[in-house]
């Protein structure tokens, strides 16, 4: 489970922040935990994903390390998003 505030990497958002962790009602009226994320690059964007049962993929950014290696040879199947992600981690350095 990702925590607020964590930056991470969605495939429909790219580089976003769990900005919270809220519950939501469902169909049949049970609450239901969901992340609320924040897309870096735009912040209007803002998406609410089931934290458990997500069909959406969610996950760590890659390292500095993988960040480099993308860079100095990318993927031919590397979307915008993803390349968003090797400069936001190469931006930040190795400090991450």
């Amino acid at each position: 489970m990702f925590e607020k505030k964590e930056i991470i990497y969605s495939e429909t958002l790219g580089v976003c922040q769990v900005a919270e962790l809220t519950r939501l009602g469902a169909k049949n009226g049970e609450q239901v935990l969901y992340y609320g994320l924040k897309s870096i690059a735009d912040k209007k964007k803002v998406s609410y994903i089931p934290v458990d049962h997500h069909q959406v993929l969610l996950r760590p950014l890659i390292t500095y390390e993988q960040a480099k290696e993308l860079e100095a040879n990318p993927s031919e199947d590397m979307n915008d998003l993803q390349r968003e992600e090797v400069e936001y981690v190469l931006a930040r350095g190795q400090k991450m």
